[in-house]
């Protein structure tokens, strides 16, 4: 076994992966409680809509929280939090292949997704 040390490309990899699934979805979590980025409700398919309660923005607020969470997690836990935010991404895939006009979007989330598993594979060494 490979000894891990700051020069050792897999180590750049996993403190850069780690970084970016952190701070992303926290940054990205804490605006869409303000959409400065973004008109974040745009990107929910109406048949989510229909699902959660509340307007669009209501469900912008827990899609917030929970991405908030999920980058918290990675910070402490990678390997769990990467399987985590794997999942997330699934799941705006999903919707944004429900939504006609995002579909360049669905396919940058794809690569996000890869990342995500990549980092958890990386924080199992």
């Amino acid at each position: 076994m490979a000894v891990l040390t700051r020069t050792d490309p897999a180590t750049q990899a996993f403190v850069l992966l780690r970084t970016v699934f952190t701070v992303a979805p926290i940054l990205f979590g804490l605006d869409k409680f303000f959409n400065l980025l973004v008109d974040w409700p745009v990107y929910l398919a109406p048949w989510i809509d229909s699902i959660v309660p509340g307007s669009p923005q209501t469900a912008m607020y827990i899609v917030g929280v929970i991405e908030i969470v999920a980058g918290v997690l990675v910070a402490l836990q990678p390997k769990w939090g990467g399987l985590v935010v794997a999942a997330w991404l699934l799941g705006i895939i999903v919707n944004l292949l429900t939504l006609p006009g995002y579909y360049d979007v669905a396919l940058r989330d794809v690569g996000l997704l890869v990342g995500a598993l990549a980092l958890s594979r990386l924080a199992s060494r």
